[in-house]
This record gives C-alpha cells, structure tokens and sequence, in this order.
C-alpha cells in the first residue's frame, strides 16, 4: 500500500519512482482518491526534477489504462490501424487529407482528436463547421465508420484516458504544461487508448509551434518516439516547420474547403503537400503498407488524383451526419462570412518573416477559436489566399483574403495580420520538413 504524500515526497527528492508507485498514484486520480493538491504537487515535482525514460513509459500507460482502451479486434478491419497527431498550429488543417489519404492506400484510421488549444486550430472546430456531422457517435458507430470509409475523425469521449483529463486541468491553472515528461504522456496516453498499431507523430518548429525553440521541439519528438514505442506502440516523428501559415487559409470553414479542394486536385499549397505526403508516407511505411517512402509517395499521389482519397473523406463525413452529396456541393454547405476582401502591405517589399502565433490569435479574436472553453466558434470568419514567406507583396499581391463579420472586424483582422507579417529585411528560407525521428534515433 503506497500513500499519494510519500510518491510525492520521493519525486521531490530526486528519487526514481518505480511503475507501481507512479500506476498507484494515476489510479488515484482516476477515482478520485488523490486531491487537486496533490495533482499539483506531484506535476510540480516532476517539472523540477523531471522523469526518466522508464519512468515516462510507466506515467503513460498508466494514464493510458485508467479508462477504456478500444480494442478494434471484433472489426476485422482487414488492415493495419494507425493514425497521426500534430502538436498543432495555425493552418494546419493535415488531419482532413491525411485520414483518407492513409485509408485509400489501405489503412484504417480511427483519428480521436481535439480542439483549438490557444492560438493553434482545433480539428474538431474545422469538422462541425459541416452541417450535421457528428463528433460525438457512439462507439458503435465510430467503428462502423472506421470500418467502412477507412477513417473516422471524432473528439476525445469521457472515458479515454480520464486521468490525463485531471492532471491536465491541474497542470493548466498550476503553470505545469510545458514539461516533456508530462506533455509526452498527456499526448500518448489518449493516442494509445484508440487501439493503435502504430503512430506518426508531427511535431511543429518555429514561430506558431507549441515548443519555443528547435532543441525543445527535437527532445518533445525523441521523448514521444522512445515513450510510445516503449509503451508497445510503433511510433516515428517527424519535425516539420510552423515559421508561417502552414496551409493557404486559417479558420475553420475556409480550411476545410481548402482541404476539399487538395482532395479534389483543385488546388493543392505545395507546402501542406509536402507536409501531408510526409506524414502518410511514414504511416504507410510503419504500417508495412509501402516497403520505403519512395513507394509510399507513389501510392498517396495515386489515391490523390484517383480520387479515392476524396471518395473516403465523403464516406467519412456522410457516415458521421453530414451531406451525403459534401465533396460535390461543399460550397453550398460552408458557411461564408460577410465580408471577403484582401488585405494589403503597407509598403512593397519581400515577407520575410511571420509571427505564425499571431496570426492565429487574430482568427481567435475574430471569433474563430475560443478565449474560454464555453465561446461558441464562428465557423465563417478566418482568412485565406496567404502570401507565404519569400514571396513580394505588392499592390497585386495581397497578404491575405479576410473572411470578417463586419467592416469593423475587418479592420482588425487587417491591422493584426499587418502586424503579424515582416516585410523587408533578410528572408532565410527553412526546410518544410526537418527530420524524420525513428525508433532506432532515440
């Protein structure tokens, strides 16, 4: 029998917790018979003295096991179950290409995910931007659909990881998020409670990315490839870069009409090509559905201008709730803001930098994320046709179309994304995609 006080008090003395001890602890949180206080004490323990390998694997699956952990087995699937996770940012609309991308090839991708966390989008906000579909099916139906289409996109249910849903509010009001140990099981836990074979991690750099710098971003990446696989599921990263928009748009109907549209092969932003064929190939690779990324790239452009990537997305949505006929008529179905107009530079010159987090504060303030957990989203206003780092903007080439409410909002939007965006000066291009972070790396 261990007392919650006396794991706390050896994590604060620098000590090694052992799996019991760290197992003991979560299953309390999950029942409730460890208080607040000592949710805090405990993570602010672990952000001074942090965590050994061993002891991250035992923190994760533990908060992986303190609730359901999907078993797909009944489904006879027929194929490999695997899925990706972003650490976010702001046009980073991967999910909605990636799932169907992946399904057509032959995976199943039964995607859980979440909502805009402070300046970066949330997929599931982009989602119900669609009339009609449904985060929230039951289990039942999430399989059906998995099973069906080959991917699923829905929203974390109530019993997948609950530990991890008290330690992280504990950790959001007691300044603990931004530690390694506790973000890497906060990630993993809810990933791996979907029942996964293997997973591709797609951790962001620069400007927009959750993590301040290059080097932190990297150890978030390692820590997350060593933990998951340790945890027994395959798991590579890849780093990829957030120093601007990452697709043509941000906000939420006008990124999944963006996403539509790259299905479709009616316009595809080279740089989320890139970032997207990247992440699919490393999922069909680990998931043994291509020998190398060479032949995985091959297939993805395939399904791509097939279509039957976009085919799997309309099976998708139409499983879920949403229009039967989406991808054919998903103009009449998206809703449009009031104004739609461009926004100019102040004087002509190259963009050489953007404060990438900015930008996505401003499509919160327009009322396109949330500033409290209980704002409502308005799913029309963001903006789209980004000017990208490199590029001249002139008085041909706007910085971006704003998608506002009012003339007032526009004017906002306007004077934030001006603000946001550097012109002149020395531009340093950076990779779109880093490195790849592979079990045999860490």
């Amino acid at each position: 029998m261990y007392l919650p006080q006396e794991i706390i008090r050896k994590k604060r003395d620098g000590e090694v917790l052992s799996a019991e001890e760290i197992n003991f602890f979560i299953q309390g949180v999950a029942n409730n018979t460890v208080s607040e206080g000592q949710i805090a004490a405990f993570a602010m323990t672990i952000f001074f003295n942090e965590m050994t390998m061993p002891e991250r694997i035992a923190l994760t699956c533990a908060m992986r096991d303190s609730g359901m952990v999907i078993d797909w087995s009944h489904m006879n699937f027929g194929g490999p179950i695997v899925d990706k996770h972003s650490t976010g940012g702001v046009g980073d609309v991967t999910s909605l290409m990636l799932g169907p991308m992946v399904a057509a090839c032959g995976g199943f991708v039964p995607m859980i995910s979440g909502r805009g966390l402070g300046h970066t989008g949330g997929t599931l906000d982009k989602l119900e931007a669609i009339p009609g579909y449904n985060i929230t099916p039951t289990n039942e139906v999430f399989g059906q659909v998995t099973k069906d289409a080959g991917v699923a996109i829905i929203g974390q249910t109530g019993d997948l990881a609950p530990a991890d849903k008290r330690v992280y509010a504990t950790r959001d009001i007691t300044a603990t998020v931004d530690n390694i140990s506790l973000i890497t099981a906060s990630i993993l836990s809810k990933k791996l409670a979907a029942g996964l074979e293997s997973l591709v991690m797609d951790v962001k750099v620069g400007s927009g990315a959750f993590m301040p710098t290059y080097e932190a971003s990297e150890e978030l990446a390692k820590s997350i490839v060593a933990v998951a696989n340790g945890a027994g599921t395959k798991t590579t990263a890849i780093l990829t870069d957030m120093n601007q928009v990452l697709a043509s748009s941000a906000g939420n109907a006008v990124e999944v009409r963006e996403a539509v549209q790259f299905l479709t092969g009616e316009y595809r932003n080279p740089r989320l090509l890139e970032v997207t064929l990247a992440s699919c190939a490393e999922m069909l690779v680990l998931a043994k559905l291509a020998q190398d990324t060479e032949e995985a790239n091959a297939k993805l452009m395939e399904v791509l201008d097939n279509g039957k990537a976009a085919e799997c997305f309309g099976k998708m949505v139409a499983g879920l709730g949403g229009p039967a006929d989406f991808m054919e008529n998903y103009d009449n179905y998206l809703e449009k803001a009031d104004i739609i107009k461009p926004v100019y530079a102040e004087q002509e010159g190259v963009v050489s930098a953007m404060d990438t987090r900015a930008i996505g504060m401003a499509v919160v303030s327009m009322g396109g994320g949330r500033r409290v957990a209980t704002d409502s989203i308005d799913y029309a206003v963001g903006f789209d046709q980004f000017i990208r780092l490199g590029e001249t903007a002139d008085a041909n080439k706007p910085l971006a179309m704003i998608h506002a409410r009012s003339e007032e909002q526009w004017q906002e939007a306007a004077k934030a994304l001006k603000a946001a965006i550097v012109i002149g000066g020395e531009y340093t291009p950076t990779p779109n995609v880093y490195r790849q972070i592979r079990a045999e790396d860490v």
